[in-house]
């Protein structure tokens, strides 16, 4: 497996496969070469603290732009977050 971020594609294609194609994930494991465990491991992890941040600026966007109507673009979400 490569750096930091390929694990969580890989990983995230794996639970894909079976929530949009229904291949077990036995399966698609099998198919990549990977451990079920591993990838059993992955999914029942603790959230990182990074997740956690991102999170929750993902929340604090939702909100802004709600609260906007939904007419806030980018620009003004942005400006609402950080002024």
């Amino acid at each position: 497996m490569g750096q930091g971020g390929d694990e969580v594609i890989v990983a995230r294609f794996v639970a894909a496969q079976r929530t949009e194609h229904a291949v077990p994930h036995a399966v698609t494991c099998r198919a990549l070469g990977l451990s079920q465990s591993w990838f059993y491991k992955w999914r029942d992890r603790r959230p990182t603290a990074r997740q956690t941040r991102r999170d929750a600026l993902d929340e604090a966007i939702r909100a802004a732009f709600d609260a906007s109507g939904g007419t806030y673009g980018s620009p003004r979400v942005t400006q609402d977050l950080t002024g």
